[in-house]
């Protein structure tokens, strides 16, 4: 029987694809934390784990009518962000996939009552929440890509976690899901954007989504899942991205409302551009997710 091994909610944001001298140059001589978050998640976590899939749960791969998972036994090629070609241009990806596990991961979200695809066309676009992962924490496991459907509401993306879990458990795999993506997400105008570049979270576009944010991150750390599922209406005010799919997905996964485990953090709480970031690592406890 497969089972979930570890989850993470981590950070995507473009910064961390830079070399060193530009992080600091653009950090006022600073480390961006998320960098060494990033690193010490995989000698502290993957290294240990060796998880045979990672599913990165990809706030960037939007889709309107369906959620989609990607199919491929491999993927190869080079990605350039078409966001920002200055930073992100040219990467290499070489990624082993699993067809099998994908078809049944979108049987079951179907059999939950929402709609779900795996597709392998070799045309298919990556895009950057699962190409910065594999950067940091590409090992040899196989990887897979699931869209965050624009159109889901919370409910729908809880089904879709329940589809995802039973799926890995009716497989003989040892997964880690990745919920790539940020917490609040608006950015400062452009012609304000250039003041607000630090990675201190001041930059946050607002107090208020900073507290938001911050109130999450502490109930996540303290296992209070339920917390954060109950406000999400509240949350949806500041714009969290993917609708913070990535994290419903992972989390009902996991366990949903039910689920105590506490959240690890791995670096700091900072601002991209004014979005909030952050790396949370939930392990698997020893009696199980719940």
């Amino acid at each position: 029987m497969g089972e979930i091994v570890g989850a993470g909610l981590v950070s995507h944001a473009p910064t961390i694809m830079m070399n060193k001298e530009q992080r600091y140059a653009l950090n006022d001589g600073k480390e961006i934390s998320l960098v060494p978050g990033l690193k010490e998640i995989k000698q502290k976590v993957f290294d240990s784990l060796k998880p045979d899939v990672v599913i990165v749960l990809d706030t960037h791969w939007f889709t309107i009518v369906e959620f989609i998972v990607s199919s491929h036994k491999r993927r190869q090629g080079f990605y350039t962000s078409d966001e920002l070609p200055r930073t992100m241009n040219s990467i290499p990806f070489d990624i082993p996939g699993n067809p099998e596990l994908a078809s049944n991961i979108a049987e079951r979200v179907n059999e939950n009552g929402v709609r779900c695809s795996s597709n392998n066309n070799e045309h298919l676009p990556i895009h950057y929440p699962t190409v910065n992962m594999l950067e940091y924490l590409q090992g040899d496991e196989q990887w897979l890509s699931m869209s965050i459907c624009a159109t889901a509401t919370k409910e729908q993306f809880m089904k879709v976690g329940r589809g995802l879990s039973e799926a890995i458990k009716q497989s003989n795999k040892r997964v880690v899901l990745l919920a790539s993506g940020g917490l609040s997400h608006k950015f400062w105008p452009l012609g304000e954007l250039e003041q607000h570049e630090t990675s201190d979270p001041i930059n946050v576009v607002t107090p208020e989504a900073r507290e938001a944010d911050e109130k999450r991150i502490e109930w996540l750390k303290n296992g209070d899942h339920k917390s954060v599922f109950d406000g999400m209406d509240q949350y949806n005010q500041f714009a969290p991205e993917g609708k913070f799919g990535h994290y419903l997905i992972m989390a009902e996964a996991i366990g949903g409302v039910d689920c105590k485990v506490k959240g690890q953090q791995f670096g700091d709480y900072e601002s991209a551009t004014g979005t909030g970031q952050v790396h949370l690592w939930f392990d698997q406890p020893e009696n199980g997710w719940t």
